[in-house]
């Protein structure tokens, strides 16, 4: 939390010192004469730029100050020193200084372009942006007027960088002016530091990750070389970048580029008072940082405190009065939190400040089609492109509205729902129908009303659903992602052998959509994750993420993360299965705070978190105080964790036992007197399976099915019963069996054909279409399931989901495309629907002698109204 501190008025004491006054006086001349005299040996020794230059490197910038200062007095004519000094001036905040000093360097170095080149930041940062723009254009002039004179590599950087900023061709300056200031010997840093900037501008990551590692072979324990390759990985890789900002701060504690990183990291994981702590650190080097101040004025906003916003901003742009990075930062922080309306109105108030800073038009393009406010984001992302057509994001999204404008558009009342055209004859209304019960459960729920659309877009490749998301072909792991308005998604074909429930999914999005609008995007990723798994798991016990063997372990073994810190586990997690395991614990905490204070409290606590209440004080206020809180739902955890097939034994054999042949003395003596073990039951049971002895593996597993029933997954338990029973030729076993495990999990497909298969056998339509409904909510792009409904609906007289099922089935290619047709043909003609004609003669073109095909043809006809003979004309008289 951020405190203004209230100093009371203190009575002033008298002038006379006594005696303790007196040595505190001697003492203190004593430790600044010792401080004058380290300091003038300091300088004595910092007699080369060199060393000054590592002075700064290693974050002693008042040192590198005041030896450049001398130096600079006693060497008037070098070019290097002023750069030191101005580099010095600039990183400590004292930019009225720092602007004399370069002011008076240009007037005796007036050729120097190095000089210039600082020159235009610290202009800057004094708020004089037409100087740093003449600045910038005195560095082209005086090149082009004698080029053979800035042939050295600085030179060559100070001339590319410049260049750049006049609308140079980058490729062009990447290769032949930084690349030739690359071949510098020895290496130049700034040689590999500017390309590595010039491609995060330009959001190429992978390139800037790959410059920055080159750099390093170069600059290992160069601080900067660090921060770049941090800058590098973090879209994307926030544990890489950890480590690259530690190794920063290890060769410089005060380098103010990665606490300020880090800080930004800290915001991410709503550690706010972390985050405060760094950027204090920032400021105490440099109080007039105004990227310091703008993340204080980002945390005032994200803590509902205006006033200190505004007085963060306002210092923020103190000196350089029309920065546009201040609400650039500020607003892409925002939208980063979801909250994308914030962050567009940030975005133009930067483009009013800086019409031409093309970051903020990125991202209010970005923030507008977040927003479902699709023409203007468009049409800005078009402009970026066109200013700047090496910008990867603006290069792929463009890219990816040409591919768009061939999908699909299925809407209705409440949802516009954009797919590629196959996959919307496949499931399209099928998602739709999801959509709408799940808006209406939700939406009474929550007490919400939707006033607009929902905007839903789906795609069958991976990296279009991620340019379309994050702008960037990565993908992260989402199936997902809901900015509020809009609903953004991964189809089905998405990811090739890794299957997954995307009704779950959608209603998991849409989930989002309600409490989102709910507390007008203002909640924490944790509670937000929290209560969509949780709703997943009401709609249907099959959905979201459960408690699991690996899940009870976590939780028992102490690794539940506080729920003040719950959003922090989302970022960095060691492994996937942490990641995972977040939103499982989140949404534990939701279903602990609904199981113990009431649906009503989670609403109420929303609704406070709308009015700007952090979560932390809106919780409180509707149950207990945090602290009570998370003790008391670490209880709950436990509780539940213990709870999991309590008469199993739940020990894990040593490590080195893992991988031991079951056969083995070692294996067997752990597992000796260990009857009710899991692993060990599961275990035996693989051998005896693998031994063939059925009915003594029948044995083990119904006893493993019993008491871990919800027990799900390629390893289930159930599974290995039904391939048993199978085997022993039980059906009824393994019709149980199947059916189990499909009431308890939502992707197993092989689960649902078999079940098809066996009540198809038995004439229970009902249970067909019960499971190759199930089966096309995890696959809807394979025949089988839609087979398999199609002789449902017929054997159970739903002609109009026959046409559906058909309909589906030639949509995908069919091997038998006449009984495809003529199955079409039937389910219409007993509809009434004259479309029956043109299917019968289809599946006669593919196969003349189908006699039944002929009969239905014959049926047709007969049923069709004959017209009416015409008149016959009066004979003439």
């Amino acid at each position: 939390m951020l405190r203004f501190a209230h100093h009371a008025r203190t009575p002033r004491k008298p002038r006379g010192l006594g005696r303790t006054g007196r040595l505190r006086r001697i003492f203190g001349c004593i430790r600044t004469s010792i401080a004058c005299l380290a300091l003038a040996g300091l300088i004595a020794n910092a007699e080369t730029p060199r060393q000054v230059r590592e002075l700064l490197h290693s974050g002693r910038y008042v040192e590198a100050v005041a030896a450049a200062q001398v130096a600079l007095n006693n060497r008037e004519d070098s070019e290097e020193w002023p750069l030191l000094l101005g580099q010095g001036l600039l990183t400590l905040g004292r930019y009225a200084e720092a602007r004399h000093m370069l002011t008076n360097a240009l007037t005796r170095l007036p050729r120097s372009i190095r000089l210039r080149g600082l020159a235009r930041e610290v202009f800057l940062h004094n708020g004089q942006t037409d100087a740093a723009h003449r600045a910038v254009q005195e560095i082209i002039e005086l090149v082009a007027a004698r080029p053979f004179a800035y042939r050295d590599p600085e030179d060559l950087v100070v001339f590319g960088r410049a260049a750049l900023l006049r609308g140079a061709d980058p490729r062009q300056i990447l290769e032949r002016v930084f690349g030739a200031a690359q071949k510098a010997e020895p290496p130049l840093l700034e040689a590999w530091l500017a390309p590595g900037e010039l491609a995060l501008e330009k959001r190429d990551f992978a390139l800037a990750a790959r410059t920055f590692q080159e750099a390093l072979r170069h600059f290992p324990d160069h601080p900067e070389v660090h921060f770049g390759l941090a800058r590098a990985y973090a879209p994307d890789a926030p544990a890489p970048m950890l480590a690259a900002l530690e190794a920063a701060l290890k060769r410089n504690s005060n380098h103010l580029g990665s606490l300020l990183l880090l800080a930004e990291h800290q915001v991410d994981g709503e550690n706010y008072a972390a985050a405060e702590e760094l950027l204090d650190r920032v400021l105490r080097v440099n109080p007039h940082h105004p990227d310091a101040w703008a993340g204080r004025a980002l945390i005032a906003r994200l803590q509902n405190l205006p006033q200190r916003e505004q007085t963060a901003r306002d210092m923020a742009l103190r000196f350089w009065t029309n920065n546009p990075r201040v609400d650039h930062f500020i607003g892409r922080k925002l939208s980063e939190k979801y909250r994308f309306a914030e962050g567009a109105a940030c975005q133009r108030r930067a483009l009013a400040f800086d019409p031409d800073f093309l970051p903020a038009r990125a991202q209010l393009a970005l923030d507008l089609l977040r927003l479902g406010e699709d023409a203007e984001g468009w049409r800005l992302m078009e402009e970026v492109q066109q200013r700047d057509p090496y910008d990867v994001a603006a290069h792929n999204l463009m890219s990816l509205r040409d591919k768009m404008a061939g999908f699909a558009t299925l809407t209705n009342a409440h949802f516009v729902l954009r797919l590629p055209a196959r996959e919307a004859a496949l499931y399209g209304t099928r998602a739709l129908e999801l959509l709408e019960r799940a808006r209406a459960r939700l939406t009474a729920s929550y007490g919400v009303a939707l006033e607009r659309p929902t905007h839903v877009e789906v795609f069958a490749d991976q990296s279009d659903f991620a340019v379309r998301t994050f702008g960037m072909p990565e993908n992260h792991g989402f199936l997902g992602v809901c900015f509020g308005p809009v609903i953004t998604a991964n189809s089905p074909a998405a990811r090739p052998g890794r299957r997954f429930n995307w009704e779950s999914m959608l209603w998991h999005e849409f989930a989002h959509v309600v409490t989102l609008h709910l507390t007008r995007n203002r909640m924490p990723r944790w509670l937000s994750e929290g209560i969509s798994v949780y709703e997943e798991r009401r709609a249907n016990p099959a959905w979201g993420e459960r408690l699991t063997p690996a899940y009870r372990d976590m939780i028992l073994e102490g690794e539940l993360t506080p729920v003040s810190r719950l959003s922090a586990a989302f970022l960095a997690p060691p492994s996937p299965r942490h990641l995972q395991f977040a939103y499982f614990q989140s949404s534990l905490v939701v279903e602990f705070l609904v199981s113990r204070f009431g649906p009503d409290k989670l609403t109420a606590i929303l609704r406070n978190l709308a009015d700007g209440t952090p979560v932390n004080e809106a919780i409180a206020r509707h149950t207990v105080p945090l602290t009570t809180l998370e003790q008391d739902f670490a209880a709950y955890a436990r509780q539940q964790a213990e709870a999991l097939a309590p008469a199993l034994d739940w020990e894990k054999p040593p490590p080195a036992l893992r991988l031991a042949d079951s056969a083995s003395a070692t294996w067997a003596a752990w597992a000796a007197g260990r009857s009710n073990n899991f692993w060990v039951l599961t275990r035996r049971a693989a051998d005896l399976m693998e031994a063939r002895r059925w009915t003594e593996a029948r044995a083990l597993l119904e006893t493993l099915t019993a008491a871990f029933p919800a027990h799900t997954g390629t390893d289930s338990a159930w599974r290995q019963l039904a391939l048993v029973c199978h085997a022993l030729g039980d059906k009824a076993g393994e019709h149980a069996a199947w059916a189990a495990l499909a009431e308890r999990d939502d992707e197993a497909v092989d689960a649902y054909l078999r079940l098809c298969e066996l009540a198809a056998a038995a004439g229970d339509w009902n249970t067909v279409r019960r499971n190759a409904e199930r089966h096309l909510a995890v696959d809807p792009l394979v025949p089988a399931p839609w087979r398999f409904l199609a002789r449902a609906a017929e054997g159970s007289g739903d002609a109009a989901l026959a046409v559906t099922a058909y309909r589906a089935l030639l949509e995908l290619d069919p091997l038998n495309p006449a009984e495809i047709h003529f199955g079409l043909a039937r389910a219409l003609h007993h509809l009434g629907d004259p479309a029956a004609r043109r299917h019968v003669l289809r599946a006669l073109e593919e196969a003349p002698r189908h006699r039944e095909a002929l009969r239905l043809l014959r049926e047709i006809h007969a049923a069709s109204p004959r017209p009416a003979a015409p008149p016959t004309a009066p004979p003439s008289s």
